[in-house]
């Protein structure tokens, strides 16, 4: 069986592809900010916190308790999650509440899901 290399063998290059795409190509901050939000979901411990307010807005405590780590633990990466607004708070009275920023954490949250059975 012939391996396929995964170079390419040639000089020419498909100028009109390469310019088509290179004006539609995000800056390099885009990329950037991309890259921070996709790490967010590169840790299981934030993905649990994100999948269970996806069903629930629920405050520190409870997240504690359902994922049977520390208050601290959940605080650190909430906070991770808030500067990356995956998350936002609500304060009533001394609780405060988290929940996802809005339904496109939900989709990714989902569409992530969905491929890993694939």
């Amino acid at each position: 069986m012939k391996q396929v290399q995964d170079t390419c063998d040639c000089n020419a290059i498909h100028e009109d592809v390469v310019v088509r795409v290179k004006q539609e190509m995000p800056d390099g901050t885009q990329f950037r900010t991309l890259s921070n939000l996709y790490k967010m979901f590169a840790d299981a411990t934030r993905l649990k916190i994100m999948w269970a307010l996806s069903k629930e807005r629920m405050c520190v405590c409870d997240l504690a308790v359902l994922l049977g780590i520390t208050k601290s633990a959940v605080s650190h990466q909430l906070k991770s999650l808030r500067l990356t607004n995956l998350v936002h708070n609500e304060k009533e009275g001394k609780n405060v509440y988290y929940s996802l920023s809005d339904d496109h954490v939900r989709e990714m949250l989902e569409n992530g899901f969905a491929h890993s059975e694939e």
